[in-house]
């Protein structure tokens, strides 16, 4: 994200620490007006820290914060027109439905009929219909989320945050509500920002996605570009399920690299196939032998182990099985190779790959 005419969100140079520890080192960014971003990292990289900077509920030791082309660095957060969902729903647990949703209107002294009409459409727009008079205690862990939404909806802010919003939930409801939500979101056109540390949750939901690390940014992008065209060692290790290798040479198909001595290679880019089945490429084709095998419901993880190093490998159900201890074929398609400095990351392609592309018929 560049920084242009349409950016409605922009930190500049955000630092803040809590006695020895860095939450977050000269920041910036910007974000689009409409979009929806997930800032991605672990624990301690300093997601949350920013966006309650950015809501004003923490004060920066340095930096500017931008909403809409204007300084809100001395704005207090209810004047901010910014919505916040929380990790923990934070709902008033003596409060129906109806009530918690119309909290904010009531403080900002909308009139009755005008609160009745905002919460009734509100709860029409998150499924809630019906469940106006329960209380927080009555509803499931998804419903409860929903209400958190839509309070947050309610005053029509021109920014919503929202912190792990599907931390708290079920696995298969959390997949339910981030349809629901990216839908949500889309719909209203509102400008969102959400912290998650489950990159399927951040690939599945955002439009562009920011990977935190010790407080610093280490990528900005789409979340293809970030999936596939990682730019430093953190963000090929963070993403996918990455093994490390340590000598790559040793491998058919690959040659030294300067300057890289240390790999990193992904199950989509290994292919097994058991001895007797077709193997278009023989001649840069290890020997592996499966050391596990566990099933992943849609797929069959395997763990293979060549030339000492142990690989992980997805195979399609439906196809014949393989066993543990079977003798494999293991062709490692490609694999990012970092730098001996733990700086940058290029991509290594099996030069079997690389002879057929380079093919012309």
């Amino acid at each position: 994200m560049g920084e242009n005419e349409q950016a409605y969100v922009k930190l500049q140079n955000i630092n803040k620490t809590f006695g020895n520890f860095k939450a977050s080192d000269d920041v910036s960014f910007t974000v689009e007006k409409g979009k929806l971003i997930g800032l991605l990292g672990p624990s301690g990289s300093g997601k949350t820290t920013l966006l309650r900077i950015l809501a004003g509920l923490e004060t920066a030791d340095s930096g500017d914060i931008y909403i809409d082309g204007k300084e809100v660095n001395h704005v207090p957060a209810s004047k901010r027109g910014i919505g916040f969902v929380f990790q923990n729903y934070a709902l008033f647990r003596y409060k129906t439905v109806f009530d918690n949703i119309a909290f904010g209107l009531k403080i900002q002294k909308w009139n009755k009929t005008d609160i009745k009409n905002r919460v009734e459409e509100l709860i029409e727009l998150v499924g809630l219909k019906g469940l106006e008079k329960r209380y927080p205690k009555q509803l499931s862990g998804g419903q409860r989320q929903r209400v958190a939404f839509a309070r947050a909806l309610a005053t029509q802010p021109n920014l919503l945050l929202l912190d792990e919003p599907f931390a708290a939930i079920d696995a298969k409801v959390r997949k339910e509500l981030r349809g629901w939500l990216r839908e949500l979101i889309n719909q209203m056109g509102i400008t969102s920002i959400f912290v998650t540390h489950d990159q399927d949750e951040a690939i599945e939901v955002a439009d562009e996605i920011i990977v935190m690390n010790q407080g610093k940014i280490e990528q900005i992008g789409t979340p293809v570009d970030v999936y596939s065209n990682p730019q430093s060692p953190f963000v090929v290790q963070f993403l996918g399920e990455p093994v490390s290798i340590r000598d790559y040479t040793q491998f058919k198909g690959f040659h030294e690299s300067g300057g890289s001595s240390r790999a990193v290679i992904r199950p989509e880019f290994v292919t097994v196939t058991r001895k007797k089945e077709f193997n278009p490429y023989p001649v840069t084709t290890e020997e592996g032998v499966v050391e596990r095998v566990a099933f992943r419901g849609n797929v069959l993880e395997l763990t293979v182990r060549v030339q000492n190093e142990l690989f992980i490998a997805h195979r399609q159900i439906g196809q014949e099985l393989i066993s543990e201890g079977e003798h494999v074929n293991v062709f490692l398609q490609r694999m990012y190779l970092v730098d001996d400095a733990g700086q940058t990351v290029k991509i290594a392609v099996n030069e079997a790959l690389r002879e057929e592309e380079s093919v012309v018929i």
